[in-house]
């Protein structure tokens, strides 16, 4: 195989790689950060989770009982954390509300008497 075909076609298969790597960041209506790598993840961002125990409220961090390392929060994860503050006796009921960011787009999400809705 003669070297210029050889080096012609490298540069078309890096020019193809490229291309294909730029356009999987451009955005398409109704979804965040279309490449793969993120259209995959389903997690959830909490602006408000309220805690309620003999009547008397208080904020909840539900990212502070993640494991170490981890920083994405999905909705069956939230789930459990909710189950484990309620089965603990620490709370009777909680309530809130966010953002449930997929591949579908940005999603409302609550929490109504510690049930994860979507």
């Amino acid at each position: 195989m003669p070297a210029a075909l050889l080096t012609a076609a490298q540069f078309a298969a890096t020019a193809a790689l490229a291309a294909w790597m730029t356009t999987g960041f451009t955005r398409r209506p109704g979804r965040w950060m279309r490449y793969p790598l993120f259209s995959r993840a389903t997690f959830v961002i909490i602006t408000e989770l309220t805690g309620t125990k003999d009547a008397r409220t208080e904020p909840v961090n539900p990212y502070m009982y993640l494991s170490p390392g981890m920083f994405l929060l999905p909705p069956p994860q939230l789930q459990t954390i909710v189950d484990h503050l309620i089965s603990t006796g620490r709370y009777d009921r909680i309530d809130g509300r966010g953002r449930c960011l997929s591949v579908k787009g940005e999603q409302p999400i609550k929490v109504v008497a510690s049930r994860v809705v979507l």
